[in-house]
């Protein structure tokens, strides 16, 4: 099984994926980490020396490779993953996507002593703005997140409920 784990910033794909993959055992991978691994620096500074076009294509070409390598994973992906470089469709054709539904409100709440340390984020001058922010990024990617064939919704999302999930999806598949 390939699990991929979809949604916006904060919304639990690194701390989810790691659980799930201790339930399910299986490798757990977050993409970021392995971007940062492979270059030898961080997001921030991949953003900052070579661009977001650069990222992504790096995001794009790291994805391909750990599917390659890895046929069995559960990979806590980027939140904009899905939405570039036909990535949605490759996750969708070599395993099962589940996208982490959270209210834009608990977002903020998770992000905000964080949002520095985020390429896309750390400009935000306060909570407001974040909020903002967040809103319409959640706007631009829905249409991707929303094609996972799993959904999962905060803050009721847990290794039990996903579980569940998983069941159903595969006595109905």
């Amino acid at each position: 099984m390939r699990l991929y784990l979809i949604g916006m910033p904060g919304a639990g794909k690194t701390t989810l994926g790691r659980a799930l993959a201790v339930a399910y055992q299986l490798p757990f991978l977050d993409l970021d980490e392995e971007i940062v691994r492979r270059e030898q620096r961080s997001v921030s500074e991949i953003f900052a020396q070579d661009g977001e076009e650069y990222f992504r294509q790096r995001e794009a070409d790291v994805l391909r490779s750990l599917i390659a390598e890895h046929p069995q994973i559960v990979l806590a992906t980027g939140g904009g993953t899905p939405c570039f470089h036909h990535n949605l469709e490759l996750l969708l054709e070599t395993g099962l996507a589940l996208y982490l539904a959270v209210p834009i409100e608990e977002l903020v709440r998770r992000l905000l002593a964080v949002a520095a340390t985020r390429p896309l984020l750390a400009s935000l001058p306060d909570a407001a703005g974040l909020e903002t922010r967040l809103r319409e990024t959640l706007a631009a990617r829905q249409q991707f997140y929303e094609r996972a064939p799993l959904r999962c919704t905060a803050p009721t999302c847990s290794v039990d409920a996903v579980q569940q999930l998983l069941a159903r999806y595969s006595a109905t598949a």
